[in-house]
């Protein structure tokens, strides 16, 4: 028996512990706000955060997460009121919407380690969230408003 803390939430878990987290997740909790893109941590669509930190969810076994608290972008704010969501929806951030979720939990874990980041220190830590529809400036862009640095 794995026990883990979802969004605040104790869970457990008493499966296979090869299974990715991000199928316990999306089938298993019916969290689908966090999304399957590569299945190999390539691309950022399935990013979390494990204790603060963001991850790629289809490449973490859930055999290596007694103990851990997971957020994501479910948990990340109920309302939609986290200044990353607001200032994503203020800069039309989505095209295709399907990278957005995870973008979000990187672009917060970053923000939480350097909350006034210039444009190459985020460009960095974006570097591989690959968005298929290329609205990195627009990224950029909500970043540095949720920071507070503006456009």
């Amino acid at each position: 028996m794995i026990n883990l803390t979802i969004n605040g939430e104790s869970r457990q878990f008493d499966g296979d512990g090869d299974m990715p987290l991000l199928w316990f997740l999306r089938d298993l909790l019916t969290l689908t706000g966090t999304k399957y893109g590569c299945g190999k941590g390539l691309c950022g669509a399935c990013t979390v955060h494990l204790n603060g930190q963001s991850i790629r969810s289809c490449s973490v076994s859930m055999d290596r997460l007694e103990g851990a608290e997971i957020t994501t972008i479910e948990g990340l704010a109920a309302g939609g009121e986290h200044p990353l969501q607001i200032a994503w929806a203020e800069h039309n951030v989505p095209q295709c919407g399907y990278c957005q979720s995870g973008q979000i939990m990187q672009a917060a874990s970053f923000l939480a380690g350097n909350p006034n980041p210039d444009d190459a220190q985020i460009d960095d830590a974006m570097s591989g969230m690959i968005c298929r529809c290329g609205t990195y400036q627009r990224i950029r862009a909500a970043i540095k408003s949720a920071a507070g640095g503006g456009a």
